[in-house]
């Protein structure tokens, strides 16, 4: 008898009809003599309904009223989950964050999970009960609701699996799986049978959507097999593993882009001890992160022209910032650019073998795309094209990793 957690995204419970396609499939691992817990996001759209509701009743409302609200969507959901298992002749009950309780930190809006109380869950598992429990939510140190930030379902899962040592945690979405890179774009795209935590971590982090970065991060560190499934169909997902389980391992697993990059670069910014520091301090005050970064020596050794990125949304502020720091930071010019997009490689090959990078690069230039910042890690490698060659970059790269062969 296995211990399962199941989670379902906005998508696969969207309406009656997907409630009751997703019923079936947890009716499916009760009738295996599984024990089985579930979690639930809001109904697709719901989410983005209530926080345009915050907003039209308060421009600067209160973070804990806003929680309150915006959590309501996924209690809708586990109810009716539960209702129609039920219904079904199976024992099922609907558990709130505060309910069980998800003890989350006083950050609300971006809470993050201490612990959870699973003996509750666990008595009735003797009992043979589903429980469903409402994601992205829980309680923090106030005795409010809290919830975890946009994607939060899949930590609550994650979470929630690590603390029953459960068997495995399923995510079901709308694709089946992980993919060596966007359907959409590339055509031979192909499902990864298998991928090591690392890679996913990387790809969640680098534009891929299948997953929240914190729930990768949470299930590596947690060691929870993790298998990424489609809820419209039943065919076999990825796995998320250790490394030392993937036998034959890729040079390059995925080749991904994020598209809401922008550019900017400090002209002949004098070259001195404390000068980042003063560029890059207060960027952070103002809760603008700062991704990639280049920096150019002039020849004379005094000035310097830095180039970093920031995301498309923080352009405005990051540049308002700058100028109001320029008297501290000795800039001569400000040049900015939103027309770009960051495109990446990835793979835990790359450790072992020699030649990544100079593929990568002439790949690029056969393609006649200008590479304007690169940057680097063990496993991945980013670069900074204009935007207009985003989809012609990701499937130039998936041809030349032999991508298509899979």
């Amino acid at each position: 008898m296995a211990r399962l957690v199941m989670k379902f995204g906005g998508t696969s419970v969207a309406d009656l009809d997907r409630i009751r396609r997703a019923a079936g499939r947890v009716a499916a691992e009760v009738e295996a003599g599984h024990h089985v817990a579930v979690i639930v996001s809001a109904m697709a759209g719901e989410t983005n309904k209530l926080v345009g509701l915050t907003g039209d009743a308060s421009a600067l409302h209160d973070a804990r009223e806003y929680d309150a609200v915006v959590a309501s969507g996924e209690q809708v959901t586990a109810g009716l989950l539960a209702m129609v298992l039920q219904n079904d002749g199976i024992s099922a009950r609907s558990w709130l964050g505060w309910q069980i309780p998800i003890h989350t930190d006083g950050v609300h809006g971006a809470a993050r999970i201490e612990s959870i109380d699973t003996a509750e869950i666990e008595r009735r598992f003797d009992e043979n009960q589903v429980a469903i429990v409402a994601g992205f939510q829980g309680l923090g140190p106030d005795n409010r609701i809290t919830t975890l930030g946009r994607g939060g379902s899949d930590t609550s899962a994650v979470a929630l699996a690590a603390a029953l040592k459960a068997d495995r945690c399923d995510i079901y979405t709308d694709v089946d799986g992980v993919y060596t890179a966007d359907p959409s774009v590339v055509a031979g795209a192909a499902k990864l049978d298998k991928i090591t935590y690392e890679e996913m971590l990387e790809l969640a982090s680098l534009g891929a959507k299948v997953l929240q970065t914190r729930s990768v991060e949470m299930a590596m560190n947690h060691g929870v097999r993790v298998q990424v499934r489609s809820s419209m169909n039943d065919t076999s997902g990825t796995l998320l593993v250790d490394e030392d389980e993937i036998v034959e391992q890729h040079v390059v697993s995925g080749v991904t882009y994020a598209p809401n990059e922008a550019k900017i670069t400090l002209m002949q910014v004098a070259d001195k001890p404390g000068v980042a520091a003063a560029i890059f301090g207060p960027l952070s005050d103002h809760n603008v992160n700062v991704d990639m970064i280049v920096q150019n020596i002039s020849e004379d050794g005094k000035r310097t022209d830095l180039t970093f990125t920031v995301g498309r949304g923080d352009l405005d502020r990051a540049i308002a910032v700058i100028k109001e720091m320029k008297g501290a930071i000795d800039y001569k010019d400000l040049v900015s650019d939103a027309d770009v997009v960051k495109v990446s490689i990835v793979g835990v090959g790359m450790r072992s073998h020699a030649g990544v990078a100079q593929k990568m690069f002439t790949a690029l230039a056969e393609k006649n795309i200008n590479i304007q910042v690169i940057s680097t890690s063990e496993i991945k490698i980013s670069v900074l094209i204009a935007d207009d060659y985003s989809e012609l970059a990701v499937r130039a790269l998936h041809s030349a990793f032999n991508l298509d062969d899979l």
